[in-house]
């Protein structure tokens, strides 16, 4: 099972996280992208608290694609240091995990 990740990116907004969204799943790096509008995040950036409206991503793929798939997204964000955080999948229903390794298998 901890052959596939979940992994959370935040972007700063609905058109920067549509088009990472897009792409991981094109380029099949990813199977599947939740985008979750309209989150607020709280955090401290260059010493000063930062109050900012974002769009939150919820990505589906494989630990082997990882590295390629944050280059990816380092290349296609707007953020200096982009939220890219992984968690491993530890059980899961398993023909939705066959799913996401069909759809990530690059061809």
């Amino acid at each position: 099972m901890g052959q596939f990740l979940v992994v959370f990116v935040s972007a700063g907004s609905e058109k920067e996280a549509l088009t990472i969204a897009k792409t991981l799943v094109e380029e099949r790096l990813a199977a599947c992208v939740n985008l979750i509008p309209k989150v607020r995040s709280i955090y401290r950036w260059e010493g000063e608290i930062c109050d900012e409206p974002e769009c939150y991503l919820v990505i589906k793929t494989r630990k082997d694609l990882f590295h390629a798939f944050q280059d990816r997204i380092k290349a296609l964000h707007s953020y200096e240091i982009p939220e890219i955080i992984a968690l491993p999948i530890v059980e899961g229903l398993l023909s939705y995990l066959e799913w996401i390794q069909r759809e990530t298998e690059q061809d």
